[in-house]
């Protein structure tokens, strides 16, 4: 059996690690809820630009726009894919970053021309331990998500489209299904579907016109849109991050009670066996001391 001071140290190291813990479960508790009130904030300008791309489309079912060309005539797998892969700065989330990362490495064996586009230190460790190539890294971004990055990240992809570096744009995220629920999730950023402005969600304005053309008003607010694409991926990433480090602070926070439990119980009964033991010393030195 342990000592009663090795039994002492590991009751004050559980507990000091018990209370970063917790602390750290409040902080994300609190970034959560300030990430998900920014996403709620530019929610209507993003639906707005929506609705308009749909307007457009169903005043002239014919246009035609560089941003919804599949390009049928590149087979698919000669197709020049890029990979927008959202992970953490930190760890201690879970397996959020490994199950991210497990997506994007699934989706990249499905062709050879591909290129990487890594948004976190923890991928960047990753694909760096891998000795696998990125072509560009975005780091200190996740942290504070905000326009300008999202500006940055949408002007290189946006970029490499329009000039036929690339023929589709993925993007490999966290999505936060419910509060104790997060699972990888995969968007094609570029080429856009018409399908992807559903009639269910958006209502068509017949009144609506647009200047100086169809054409010019799309090429304005589809980047803009794509933009919002990859701000709300952003956002939904930090927020499942904050929420999967959440559920592991909370489950080594609990463990941490569990096994305090049983150090306590360990250093009574070690209490007890000194105590008896100090007991049966006096006692027997007391008998000693009579039969003198």
């Amino acid at each position: 059996m342990a000592s009663m001071r090795e039994i002492r140290n590991r009751i004050k190291s559980v507990q000091d690690t018990m209370k970063i813990t917790s602390a750290m479960y409040l902080i994300s508790s609190s970034k959560l809820k300030k990430a998900k009130k920014n996403l709620a904030d530019t929610e209507p300008y993003f639906l707005t630009l929506q609705k308009t791309i749909y307007d457009i489309f169903q005043s002239s079912p014919d246009l035609t726009h560089p941003f919804f060309d599949k390009r049928d005539e590149i087979p698919e797998q000669e197709k020049k894919r890029a990979y927008i892969v959202i992970t953490a700065d930190k760890g201690l989330a879970g397996a959020y970053n490994h199950n991210v990362l497990k997506l994007a490495d699934q989706e990249m064996k499905k062709g050879k021309n591909n290129t990487l586009f890594v948004v976190g230190q923890a991928g960047v460790n990753y694909y760096h331990d891998k000795k696998e190539m990125i072509d560009c890294a975005f780091l200190n971004v996740i942290q504070n998500v905000s326009m300008y990055h999202t500006r940055k990240i949408a002007e290189v992809v946006i970029n490499l489209y329009k000039t036929h570096m690339l023929d589709e744009v993925y993007i490999v995220y966290s999505k936060m299904i419910s509060a104790v629920k997060v699972e990888p999730s995969i968007t094609r950023l570029l080429p856009l579907a018409r399908g992807d402005f559903d009639e269910s969600v958006l209502q068509y304005h017949s009144f609506t016109s647009f200047y100086p053309s169809e054409e010019k008003v799309l090429d304005r607010i589809i980047p803009n849109y794509i933009k919002g694409i990859i701000y709300g991926a952003l956002v939904e990433s930090f927020c499942s991050e904050q929420n999967s480090r959440m559920m592991a602070m909370d489950s080594a926070t609990k463990s941490a009670t569990k096994m305090l439990k049983n150090l306590n119980l360990m250093y009574n009964r070690a209490r007890q066996a000194a105590i008896t033991q100090e007991i049966t010393e006096i006692v027997s030195g007391a008998k000693a001391l009579k039969k003198r």
